[in-house]
């Protein structure tokens, strides 16, 4: 299903921003990815909080599924869910490897599709983003939501193993090449100073795309 991909085309499908925010008192890095699909809102929400759809684009969900609850996404983040307002808002805490951070997703109509709004709002820790920038989380969000696009447009279920290997292959290093580049200027834009925006996305476009054996 990737060999027709123009990685530029899929990559520039999303506006992307980087936004500086407090909670609880305390700084918050926000890293914002925006775009619209060719399928109407209804059909997006069913995808986005469906669990037998999920594993359909992006991965098996389990657990309490409805606000107050929890799930569990295999292999991934799991949390709480703090909001269902169906079909337009749903935000979940985004907990992983010990660490805690907020999803908010809103949907909106944009003339025959859906417009998709994604902001995922994270602790600032100061050594991590100088690391890796927002393309830790930016580089993923990507790749999440050109899989969604694929189920909802295309009709497509993308199977992971194939997504892992695409992901390492040339026009998936580019596709995250791209990403990873256009994090760093949205980070530069929030006020990052560009040397090292730039040097944090190549170090998180190295995570994405080189091999685990190779690492």
């Amino acid at each position: 299903m990737f060999d027709a991909v123009d990685p530029i085309e899929a990559v520039n499908a999303v506006a992307r921003e980087v936004r500086t925010g407090e909670r609880d008192g305390k700084p918050t890095r926000l890293v914002v990815a925006r775009r619209t699909y060719r399928a109407d809102r209804a059909d997006v929400w069913d995808a986005l909080t469906s669990p037998k759809r999920l594993p359909r684009w992006f991965l098996p969900v389990s657990g309490n599924l409805e606000p107050g609850g929890t799930y569990q996404l295999e292999g991934n983040a799991g949390g709480r869910i703090e909001r269902c307002d169906a079909p337009s808002d749903l935000s979940v805490t985004w907990e992983f490897g010990g660490g805690l951070s907020w999803l908010d997703v809103h949907l909106s109509d944009d003339g025959a599709g859906t417009r998709l709004e994604l902001v995922h709002e994270a602790p600032v820790d100061p050594e991590f983003w100088g690391q890796f920038g927002p393309g830790a989380v930016g580089i993923g969000w990507d790749s999440a939501l050109f899989g969604l696009d694929l189920h909802v447009t295309g009709g497509e279920d993308v199977d992971q193993a194939e997504a892992e290997k695409w992901a390492v292959g040339p026009v998936g290093v580019r596709f995250s090449t791209i990403a990873g580049e256009a994090w760093g200027a949205a980070a530069i834009a929030d006020g990052d100073d560009p040397e090292a925006a730039n040097a944090a996305a190549a170090n998180a476009i190295r995570f994405f795309t080189v091999p685990p054996e190779n690492a």
